[in-house]
């Protein structure tokens, strides 16, 4: 294979992953391609820029890159790297004209949420939260009008799923952009563009990455319309641009997305089934348990698997919850999500005043390690707070 051949296009997308689309470097002929870090490229003799770099605020070879094997991934038309997740976001809604009227979550990702209450109306746009699992309050709310509509599936962190065709539906009745905040769900498990939406939107810090040492964002659009346009002139103009080094260890990551993926998905539903029969759990909120109310849905649109994350409350209360992130070992309390090692934390926490989360809620965030292992050490950090020997 080599750099932009066409012969790849008959492989599967993890074949195509794991080679990062054949890209072969053209003059060392090295399988992994390597890192442009240039910020300035030479002009033409008659003064144009014919190899389609001009500047390293706006563009870069090895974001491209990169961005080339999302959007393959995700089925879409374009994609665009950011330096994090919340700028990639943030792109999407100050390209929005100014009264604007925007429906987001009442579950979401907490920064996003609170940007969104506390900010966005400084920017002119009116933002209406919406329950986006109840289809027919979301239809109410469209029906006076709305511009962009932003879902997350499954929702961080009590993970309710959203209808992506449903809400597509409704989206395209009102005239409206449908936006999926689909970090979670990774593109091996769903892919929103098939489903409708018309922008796809990734922290790539999280499961795209999977190594918990790069921030970075994804969006990916189905068509590059007007919109995306704007989002385009956006990153370059406030110079959101992902670094090469960062788009070098992201595309590192989707070697192994799939893989990863699918042994977080294995693991979490493993513990989310032992987790339930649990003493001294409450509750454990995970798409793939027959009783979730989402479940029928996440078996039609998440394919392989229902995610890597899951939370549990803790009979006892929030003290309770607290102690038991308090003891476990091989768990490691720290926020973020989607690494290879397992991490816990008590959201609450973290979210501060006004967070939808109990407070008897911790949220796990499923690694690759031994899954025997990882429900003992929540089972002795748990039996522990009860009195009991382990």
């Amino acid at each position: 294979m080599s750099n932009g051949a066409d012969e790849t296009q008959n492989f599967g997308p993890e074949s195509l992953a794991v080679q990062a689309m054949g890209l072969i470097d053209p003059q060392t002929h090295a399988v992994v391609p390597p890192i442009h870090i240039s910020t300035t490229f030479l002009r033409d003799p008659d003064n144009g820029y014919r190899s389609g770099f001009a500047y390293g605020r706006a563009d870069n070879a090895t974001v491209r890159e990169l961005e080339s094997v999302l959007k393959m991934l995700e089925h879409g038309a374009a994609a665009l790297a950011f330096g994090s997740g919340m700028s990639a976001a943030l792109a999407v809604f100050l390209s929005l004209p100014r009264g604007a009227r925007v429906l987001a979550p009442n579950v979401m990702y907490w920064a996003l949420r609170r940007w969104l209450m506390n900010e966005a109306s400084s920017h002119g746009l009116h933002v209406c939260f919406v329950n986006m699992e109840d289809l027919g309050a979301v239809r109410t709310a469209a029906g006076a009008g709305c511009d962009l509509i932003w879902v997350e599936t499954p929702a961080n962190p009590l993970w309710g799923v959203v209808d992506l065709a449903g809400m597509a539906e409704i989206a395209h009745a009102a005239g409206a952009k449908l936006a999926v905040d689909s970090t979670c769900a990774t593109p091996v498990l769903t892919q929103p563009l098939l489903l409708g939406a018309d922008v796809v939107m990734h922290s790539a810090s999280k499961y795209i990455n999977g190594h918990s040492d790069v921030v970075a964002g994804i969006l990916v659009t189905r068509a590059p319309d007007a919109l995306w346009e704007r989002i385009e002139n956006m990153r370059a103009s406030h110079g959101m641009l992902l670094g090469p080094f960062e788009a070098f260890l992201a595309m590192r990551g989707l070697r192994t997305l799939h893989v990863r993926v699918r042994a977080a998905c294995t693991n979490a539903l493993d513990l989310a089934h032992r987790l339930q029969a649990h003493p001294l759990i409450a509750d454990v909120l995970y798409p793939g348990l027959d009783r979730h109310s989402g479940h029928a849905i996440a078996l039609r649109q998440m394919k392989g698997g229902f995610g890597g994350m899951l939370s549990i409350r803790v009979r006892g209360g929030e003290a309770a919850a607290i102690a038991v992130a308090a003891r476990v070992q091989l768990w490691k309390r720290a926020t973020s999500l989607g690494g290879v090692e397992s991490l816990l934390e008590h959201r609450a926490s973290v979210e501060g005043a006004g967070t939808p989360c109990p407070d008897d809620l911790l949220r796990l965030s499923c690694g690759i390690e031994q899954v025997d292992d990882l429900f003992a050490d929540l089972d002795n950090a748990l039996r522990a707070g009860a009195g009991e020997a382990p």
